[in-house]
C-alpha cells in the first residue's frame, strides 16, 4: 500500500531554517548563472521549501542520469536481502552467454561488490561508443588493465552490468522490481521509467526518469537508514555500507570536491554527508547530522564549476545557518520566499532583447561557406513575439523559434536522435526552449535548452559585419547535437 510521508507546507522557521536564507540561496544560483530546473529542501522528513523553474512543474518527469546508479545499487541490495545474490558473487557467472572461452582472469575475478564501489578492472567505460549494440558483451570482451577491487575508476559499464544482473535474477526490469519491493510503498510515481540500452535491458547507469519528489522520497529512505514509517524497506546493514567510504577515490593526489570516498554507487561528500549525483547536476545531498536533504534537478552540462557552486550556495546559506530548534516566526520573509518561488524561471543569458541590427538583417538570406555543420544557407526573421532562425542542411530545411530575452517553448528540428532505446531513433523532435539576446549591437546569441527525456544545451553565436556573418555553435549533450558544433562564415545573397 502506498504511503505519503513527505509533509508539505511547513514554515522553514519551524524547522530551524530562515526563510531569508532560502531566498539568498536561490539568488546565488541566479548570480552564478546556474540553469536550475527544480529544488526541494527537507528537514526531519518535512518540506521546508520546494520550487520549479518554468516550464518545469511538480509532475514533470525528469531524467536523473547517474543517480540511476543508486537505484541500481538499491535493487542489488534488495536481492541480497532476499538471499538471491551475494556481493561476493563473481559477475561472470551471471553471463555465460556473453563470456568468451578465454575470459581474462581480471574479469573473471570481478565481484558484484567491486562493481558497486567503482573498482572494475577497466580504465574506461567499455561501451563508450554507440557502435556497440550489446553493452553487456563489451564488458566481458574488452581487455582490462588492472585487477578488480584495487583502485577507483568511475565506470558506468560496471553499473550497467549490475542492473542487468538485477533484471536476470528478478525476471523483470529493475525499476519495476524496485516498485514492487519498495517504491510503491513510498508513493513513487507509477509512470517512472528507464531508458533502455541497445540490447533492450534498462540503462541502470543513466536512464531513470522520475519526478523531483520521487527522488526526494527515494533519498529519504537512505537518510532514514532504510526505515520509513516503521517499515524496514531495505536492510540497515546494506544502507550503512552503501553510504560509507568503501574505497578511496582520490586518484588525483590532491584535494578535490569529489575525493572524499565512494560507497555503493553513492558519493561520500563534504562534512560527513553522502550524495546521489547525476550529470547536469541532478543531486540528492543527504546531511545526516542535520537530518536534512537537498534535492535538485538542472542542466548545467558544460559548466565545470556548477556542482561546487551548488554545494557552496547550499552550505553558505542553509547548512551553516540552520538551527536545531525552531526560529521565531518571520511572516514577512516567508511571504517573500513564497513570492520568489512563484516567479522561478530558467536562467536567462544576459543581453538586450533587441538591436538596431535586426532591421538590417531581417529576412535576408546568407550563403554559407563550407562548414562542419553542413549549413548551406540561413536567415533570421524577427516577428512580433518571437524570432525565427531558418537554415538548410543535408537533412533538409530546419528552423528554431526563440523568444526575445525570454524562453519560447518549441521542438528541436531533428528526429533521428535516440528515443526510448539508445541508438534507436525517436522519429520525433525533442522538446526544447530557446531564447535570443544581443550581447553587442551586432552580436546575437541564441540559447537552446533541450528538455526532453534527454537533456542538452546548444549556444548559437551570430556576429554581423556589413554583408558578412560569422557563426559558432557549441553544444553540450551526450550522444546528440553532434551536427551542431563548429564555426562558419557567409555573405548576404543577392535578392
Amino acid at each position: 500500500m502506498e504511503k505519503e510521508f513527505l509533509i508539505a507546507g511547513e514554515i522553514p522557521e519551524n524547522l530551524g531554517i530562515p526563510s531569508q536564507s532560502i531566498i539568498n540561496m536561490l539568488d546565488d544560483f541566479d548570480k552564478n548563472g546556474l540553469y536550475m530546473h527544480s529544488f526541494m529542501l527537507l528537514r526531519r522528513g518535512k518540506i521546508a521549501a520546494e520550487g520549479y523553474y518554468k516550464p518545469f512543474c511538480p509532475d514533470t518527469p525528469h531524467r536523473m542520469y547517474s543517480i540511476s546508479k543508486t537505484f541500481t545499487a538499491t535493487a542489488i541490495g534488495l536481492l541480497c536481502d532476499e538471499g538471491k545474490i551475494s556481493l561476493d558473487d563473481k559477475v561472470y557467472k551471471y553471463f555465460p552467454d556473453k563470456c568468451p572461452p578465454d575470459l581474462h582472469p581480471y574479469i573473471k575475478a570481478a565481484a558484484i561488490r567491486d562493481l558497486l564501489m567503482m573498482a572494475t578492472p577497466f580504465s574506461a567505460t567499455t561501451y563508450a561508443s554507440l557502435k556497440y549494440n550489446d553493452w553487456a558483451w563489451t564488458f566481458f570482451n574488452t581487455k582490462p588493465d588492472h585487477p578488480p577491487g584495487t583502485v577507483f575508476n568511475y565506470d558506468t559499464s560496471g553499473s550497467y552490468i549490475l542492473n542487468v544482473i538485477a533484471e536476470r535474477v528478478s525476471g523483470m526490469p529493475f525499476l519495476e522490481y524496485l516498485k514492487e519491493k519498495m517504491l510503491r510503498y513510498i508513493g513513487f510515481s507509477e509512470n517512472a521509467r528507464c531508458i533502455k540500452a541497445p540490447e533492450g535491458n534498462s540503462w541502470g547507469g543513466s536512464g531513470v526518469i522520475c519526478t523531483t519528489r520521487d527522488l526526494a522520497k527515494f533519498a529519504l529512505v537512505y537518510l532514514n537508514k532504510g526505515n520509513i514509517n516503521g517499515k524496514q524497506l531495505i536492510s540497515r546493514e546494506f544502507v550503512n555500507a552503501a553510504t560509507a567510504r568503501q574505497i578511496d577515490n582520490n586518484v588525483w593526489g590532491h584535494e578535490k570536491r569529489l575525493a572524499f570516498g565512494y560507497g555503493y554507487q553513492i558519493w561520500i561528500t563534504r562534512d560527513n554527508t553522502f550524495s546521489f549525483m547525476g550529470m547536469g547536476n541532478q543531486l540528492a545531498i543527504c546531511i545526516p547530522e542535520k537530518d536534512m536533504l537537498f534535492v535538485c534537478t538542472a542542466d548545467n552540462q558544460g559548466n565545470e564549476t556548477a556542482e561546487k557552486t551548488i554545494y557552496d550556495c547550499l552550505w553558505n546559506n542553509i547548512i551553516e545557518k540552520a538551527k536545531n530548534e525552531p526560529l521565531p516566526e518571520n511572516s514577512a520573509a516567508y511571504n517573500l520566499l513564497l513570492e520568489r518561488i512563484s516567479k522561478l524561471s530558467l536562467y536567462m543569458f544576459p543581453g538586450e532583447k533587441h538591436s538596431e541590427t535586426e532591421r538590417e538583417i531581417d529576412g535576408v538570406p546568407y550563403k554559407m561557406n563550407e562548414n562542419p555543420m553542413g549549413i548551406s544557407e540561413l536567415r533570421l526573421e524577427f516577428l512580433k513575439d518571437y524570432g525565427k532562425l531558418s537554415y538548410n542542411t543535408p537533412r533538409g530545411e530546419k528552423e528554431i523559434l526563440f523568444g526575445y530575452g525570454e524562453y519560447k517553448e518549441g521542438v528541436f528540428p531533428e528526429t533521428h536522435y535516440s528515443g526510448d532505446t539508445i541508438g534507436t531513433p525517436a522519429n520525433r523532435p525533442y522538446r526544447c526552449v530557446a531564447a535570443g539576446v544581443w550581447t553587442q549591437q551586432h552580436k546575437l546569441v541564441i540559447k537552446v535548452n533541450i528538455i526532453d527525456d534527454y537533456f542538452g544545451n546548444l549556444t548559437i553565436n551570430l556576429g554581423f559585419k556589413g554583408q558578412e556573418v560569422g557563426m559558432v555553435m557549441h553544444k553540450t549533450a551526450e550522444w546528440f547535437l553532434n551536427e551542431y558544433q563548429g564555426f562558419a562564415g557567409g555573405e548576404m545573397m543577392n535578392t
